[in-house]
């Protein structure tokens, strides 16, 4: 190593180690220096080299990236400039100041190296894809670029990137490193490989985990409906059960005021009967009334237009909605909701509202009729006793 080399060496020590920004994790002093360190095994096994250009690829080596002591961007040209001004104080010629600045300019992955130091330096450069610490060392690439604002790639990303790079950007120049660390490299390319194809796996498992949890999700929701739908006919039964009890007791209610104690009224002496009896049939046959109404089917039209269809207006789970229409025109607009889970949905819940609507109207009859038969029935005991009391007074 020459004397010059020596002090290029402290020099750039010096710059990257007090000026360099901290976030960079992988453009460091360790990263310089590891760069000359295989140039100087790729010198060694390169005899056709003169002496002057194993000391311009030394230089190069340690000058390459010290312009990531002012930016990241543009740094080959930075690194350039500082190493011309250096050189320049060291007497050293501008043939030779340029280059080493060529040599440099060779480590920019957009530019084809060309001369042999060139190759050497860009070889050196690249040393790192072909070592089993690859992986780790990448990764501080990746985190220096989030870091330093240049670019955020996600893990999936950057494998796929680094993959890229492995198989179609990048292969080595001098024969050396040709055959002596290509075979590293591929080695590297197959395990990303092979951890892309893991990762590929795992995402299609995910996959059929996330679809059948969907699948499982939505029998919970068809089981949701089921059993809601169920209980609103059952209530709707219990509904209908009661009020035909109700219209049984007052019709028998009825039959027995007329077969006994209407015939009797003609009697004078029975006369204190009549206003009973007749609170008793009101009572009776207003409960009936109520009775009916509330098990009275609501008949309906049986049609619907297609602007019903487009406002979703339309129970197409109802008879009463489609009796009267021709098959053809129900098939059409039942087989366009069956094509949407979420229009089949939004038609058993438009089932279920109005379900519920007609359960609300059963429900409050049957609790006025109920009530109406316990009032009349008070009153007519009532009624019966006050004049039975007054007859005997």
């Amino acid at each position: 190593m020459t004397d010059l080399v020596q002090k290029a060496e402290a020099y750039i020590t010096d710059l990257l180690s007090e000026e360099l920004d901290p976030n960079f994790l992988y453009h460091n002093l360790r990263h310089t220096q590891r760069v000359v360190k295989n140039t100087k095994v790729l010198i060694e096994n390169t005899p056709e080299l003169t002496e002057a250009d194993k000391e311009d690829i030394l230089l190069a080596a340690w000058f390459h990236d010290a312009g990531y002591a002012d930016a990241a961007l543009g740094h080959e040209a930075r690194s350039c400039e500082i190493a011309r001004d250096y050189l320049s104080k060291a007497g050293f010629s501008p043939k030779r100041i340029a280059h080493v600045c060529d040599i440099v300019m060779a480590t920019d992955l957009g530019n084809t190296p060309e001369t042999l130091p060139q190759k050497i330096l860009r070889d050196a450069d690249c040393s790192h894809l072909s070592r089993p610490s690859y992986v780790d060392t990448t990764e501080l690439l990746r985190q220096e670029l989030k870091l330093t604002g240049q670019a955020d790639y996600s893990v999936k990303d950057w494998r796929t990137e680094n993959i890229r790079l492995l198989s179609k950007s990048h292969h080595y120049y001098t024969p050396y490193a040709a055959a002596n660390w290509q075979e590293g490299k591929d080695e590297n390319l197959k395990a990303l490989l092979e951890e892309q194809k893991k990762e590929i796996k795992r995402e299609k498992k995910e996959k059929i985990k996330a679809k059948y949890k969907y699948q499982h999700s939505d029998r919970g929701v068809q089981t949701m409906y089921r059993i809601a739908l169920n209980n609103h006919l059952r209530l709707s039964s219990i509904a209908d059960t009661k009020a035909n009890i109700l219209l049984s007791v007052n019709a028998i209610i009825i039959s027995v005021a007329l077969s006994n104690l209407i015939p009797k009224l003609d009697n004078p002496s029975n006369k204190f009967l009549v206003l009973p009896t007749m609170v008793l049939l009101l009572f009776s046959v207003i409960s009936i009334i109520f009775a009916i109404m509330s098990t009275r089917p609501n008949v309906t039209t049986g049609r619907f237009t297609e602007e019903d269809l487009k406002d979703k207006k339309v129970n197409l789970l109802f008879f009463g909605t489609f009796y009267s229409m021709p098959y053809d025109r129900y098939e059409a607009a039942l087989n366009d909701l069956i094509r949407n889970n979420d229009d089949i949905y939004e038609a058993l819940t438009r089932d279920l509202y109005y379900l519920g609507k007609v359960l609300a109207r059963k429900y409050k009859l049957l609790r006025t009729t109920y009530t109406v038969f316990l009032i009349g029935t008070i009153i007519s005991v009532i009624a019966f006793v006050l004049a039975y009391a007054r007859y005997v007074a």
